[in-house]
């Protein structure tokens, strides 16, 4: 089954991943067919559960040996024609990644439900692959033998009725073509999207919610549901304090004569713990100037006293 993107998508036509897995692909078989031989290669690098554990690395490798031409080309066109732009909108770490988690998926299917039959081939995580293309642009327009267009969610729908009706009918084992397994490959490709998609969200949060601020050291007020009628005995000093500000500004500096008596005295007084708060703030006076400072603040309010 051929499959064609039209032209007028604007995708590099080969990416570092996909090069990189068709060039290992190729090589393979290259080797396959020349130097190693079939029937050394398959056995080396296709899973056989029989063979395990010694022979572990298989459980990977299996995506890159094929048990033909045609089978190698299938892959290998379908990878060519739908990855690079699936890498492209991503990048190719997160590309490689979910190659192998649609072909370890594929992998654990066939353990499941193909358990003797040899396993080889890249059609797990191609098709996993294609999943990708299909759920990031599900109407693209693609071309079976070139000819006939079919969008490409419906492709997928169509891989998947075929591999279901030929693995449930027993197909699979022969030449290494186990259908399920590609089954497999579509869902940990769901997963993975599944999961990769969960994890942009929660950045995506993250980034928008905005840091708390520190809190000061003293509690919060509480705020009041109305202004208060009355002055209360801090609003007094503060606004005293105020008043203070604006009088050092305007009071022209002056001596002040013992001989003045007690009245004088006491305003010289005042003056100078003024003069502190204005250059020190409140937080520098000494209890005996606070006391000064609460007397005058009630003898403003009429209140007598000191």
């Amino acid at each position: 089954m051929a499959v064609t993107i039209p032209d007028d998508i604007d995708t590099p036509r080969l990416t570092k991943a996909v090069q990189w897995l068709l060039a290992i692909n190729v090589a393979v078989y290259f080797l396959q067919v020349t130097v190693v031989g079939g029937q050394n290669m398959l056995p080396l690098l296709g899973f056989q559960l029989h063979d395990m554990p010694a022979a572990w690395w298989t459980i990977g490798t299996y995506m890159f040996v094929h048990g033909g031409f045609w089978q190698l080309a299938f892959n290998m066109y379908m990878l060519y024609v739908l990855g690079p732009r699936v890498e492209h909108a991503w990048t190719a770490s997160e590309f490689t990644k979910l190659y192998f988690a649609a072909g370890l998926v594929g992998w654990a299917f066939h353990l499941i439900f193909a358990r003797e039959a040899l396993l080889i081939g890249a059609s797990s995580a191609v098709l996993g692959v294609a999943l990708a293309y299909a759920i990031q642009w599900p109407d693209d327009e693609v071309f079976l033998l070139g000819v006939l267009p079919l969008r490409v969610k419906w492709m997928i729908v169509l891989l998947v009725s075929l591999n279901l009706i030929v693995g449930m009918a027993g197909g699979g084992g022969g030449g290494g073509v186990v259908y399920l397994a590609h089954l497999g490959g579509l869902v940990g490709a769901w997963v993975y999207l599944r999961m990769a998609s969960t994890g942009a969200r929660l950045e995506r949060i993250k980034q928008r919610v905005s840091p708390v601020p520190d809190l000061p050291d003293e509690p919060p007020r509480a705020v009041p549901r109305s202004m208060p009628r009355a002055r209360e005995k801090g609003n007094d000093i503060d606004d005293l304090v105020a008043r203070s500000n604006a009088a050092v500004v305007r009071r022209p500096t002056r001596e002040v004569r013992p001989d003045e008596g007690k009245p004088a005295t006491k305003a010289s007084e005042l003056d100078i713990v003024l003069d502190k708060i204005s250059q020190h703030g409140i937080e520098s006076l000494t209890s005996s100037e606070r006391l000064l400072l609460e007397q005058w603040s009630r003898e403003l309010r009429g209140g007598g006293g000191g």
